[in-house]
């Protein structure tokens, strides 16, 4: 996770985002032998001007302009869709549950919802498939005969299908005739934000929602206990909270604004390391050497309270953040880092002797200890996370097999490299800290990342330093998220914050949807960027 104490060494010609995007052309009957003589509809005209008629001919339409690129684009004749004054958006017979979709829509193009009605010239439509019609989150965008029509398994997928066509209207002010085809690569695709370390209203925490929705990003991490500060109200123990912390009424906001644009929160109390905040409150549980010496932010795991603190906390939260996911850190815990921690912490090697059997190690006893608060969540419904240098090599207690290892760093002390975490059959999400990791005050070598590092060398596969794992390893990989950690948190403002992250998670949210070498340079990227509004 954070690097803070490991040893760290270091645009109208332009249509698609990224990876080849498949174009088939179309030529309907009677619309000519090719585009000689064609002209394209002059621009800014009304979706009426542009009416398809007996006099008129049309050139092959070109791909959406659109962050991520689409996979697929069919390529016909016709004007395209712009919303003239008579379009609204409707819902299919059936599909209710797209009402919040089609309103969201309907604001966005400043037009009117007009419900559960069939479709009229000049309107959107969108529409619940089968669920088998396709891909989880895929979508079809048809436009044809002056209609729109999104078509989808699932809501997500109808919502990205609203982002494509919002995109792509405020690039280019009109959507492409014929039809898109189109999915994510990997199911987990996001950005991590520490909020612990610095603060970060629930406003600016919303902005950034917002921007992921239309990104097509489905995924918040929240890391929001750390030495520094604890930042979410508590009712359980109010004592840890720190002075400038989000109310539960302002998660609660900012979790239903998520799940509006079908975004899960994923929340992290990590332990048993990065606890300082927490245990300013509880000084009792602090872990200390032979010499009384603290070991910083590491709660002593022997110690029954310690257990009970957490997981009384670990009870609230799951309340509080209703989506499927949960993190429990695991990483970076002091004890471990130490020449012979058996020496440094007797209590610890006694106590997982007395749990684990004899010749049981720390390592196994920290490795009990992220099973146990697994199994607090888990129960909740919630599939458990952890950072990868919270599993370790040859212990006697092995990590739950279904938590999902979340690879930051080999740098760290001890660090394995992610083929064994894949090797023994864990799912992995990509944090590679060489690529998708911005630290504010860049220590420990770091350097603020522009995207461009992203969006022309990485992909979910290079895990680890610049190298991909084996083809084989593809589908135990779920995705990645850009993460953002306030190590020095006065070095920028929450704006710089926000401006500095943008064509970075821009870059992110491309190869996580189409991992393939983009068709774009990064400059023509960056001008698309700015076209279709995600570079702000």
């Amino acid at each position: 996770m954070s690097p803070s104490r490991g040893a760290l060494v270091t645009g109208a010609a332009v249509t698609a985002a990224a990876a080849v995007v498949l174009t088939v052309v179309v030529w309907p009957e009677g619309s000519g032998s090719g585009p000689s003589g064609d002209t394209a509809s002059p621009s800014g005209t009304s979706a009426e001007a542009a009416a398809p008629s007996p006099s008129r001919s049309y050139p092959m339409s070109s791909t959406p302009s659109v962050i991520p690129a689409v996979r697929e684009h069919t390529a016909a004749r016709g004007p395209g869709w712009q919303p003239g004054k008579d379009s609204t958006v409707v819902i299919a017979k059936g599909s209710q549950v797209l009402a919040d979709e089609a309103e969201l829509l309907a604001k966005e193009l400043k037009i009117r919802y007009r419900g559960a009605e069939p479709a009229r010239t000049g309107d959107v439509e969108l529409a619940l498939g089968a669920k088998d019609a396709g891909p989880a989150e895929s979508y079809t965008l048809t436009v044809r005969d002056t209609k729109v029509k999104i078509t989808a398994p699932d809501e997500s997928g109808v919502f990205y299908g609203t982002r494509t066509l919002k995109q792509s209207l405020k690039a280019d002010g009109t959507f492409p005739e014929g039809v898109v085809n189109d999915r994510p690569d990997r199911p987990q695709r996001g950005l991590n934000l520490d909020i612990a370390r610095k603060h970060y209203s629930a406003e600016w925490i919303e902005d950034r929602i917002r921007e992921m929705g239309d990104l097509k990003l489905n995924q918040l991490g929240l890391h929001f206990s750390d030495d520094q500060a604890f930042r979410i109200e508590s009712k359980s123990h109010p004592e840890v909270v720190s002075d400038e912390a989000l109310t539960q009424d302002e998660v609660r906001r900012i979790v239903g604004l998520a799940n509006s644009r079908h975004i899960e929160v994923v929340p992290e109390i990590d332990s048993p390391g990065h606890l300082g905040a927490v245990l300013a409150a509880h000084p009792d549980l602090q872990l200390r050497n032979t010499a009384g010496v603290e070991s910083k932010g590491s709660i002593d795991i022997s110690k029954p309270g310690a257990a009970k603190l957490i997981d009384e906390l670990l009870e609230e939260y799951t309340e509080l953040f209703p989506g499927r996911f949960w993190h429990l850190g695991a990483d970076e815990y002091q004890a471990l880092t130490v020449q012979n921690p058996a020496a440094s912490y007797p209590q610890l090697q006694r106590a997982a002797e007395e749990k684990h059997g004899s010749g049981a190690t720390i390592e196994d006893l920290a490795t009990g200890w992220l099973n146990d608060r697994a199994a607090v969540v888990v129960p909740k419904g919630r599939t458990a996370k952890a950072w990868n240098d919270g599993l370790f090599r040859g212990t006697k207690v092995k990590a739950d097999e279904n938590i999902e290892i979340e690879y930051w760093t080999g740098k760290e002390i001890g660090a394995r490299p992610p083929q064994e975490y894949l090797a023994a059959g864990y799912k992995m999400l990509n944090l590679n800290d060489e690529f998708l990791y911005y630290v504010l005050g860049e220590p420990n070598e770091f350097v603020y990342p522009t995207g461009e590092r992203i969006y022309e060398q990485w992909t979910p596969m290079v895990l680890r330093g610049t190298e991909p794992v084996a083809d084989r390893y593809s589908k135990q990989i779920l995705g990645g998220r850009f993460a953002v950690w306030g190590d020095l948190p006065n070095a920028q403002t929450t704006q710089q914050v926000a401006n500095g992250i943008r064509m970075p998670l821009v870059a992110t949210s491309q190869k996580l949807w189409d991992p393939r070498k983009p068709a774009l340079s990064w400059a023509r990227f960056q001008e698309l960027a700015k076209r279709t509004g995600s570079a702000g």
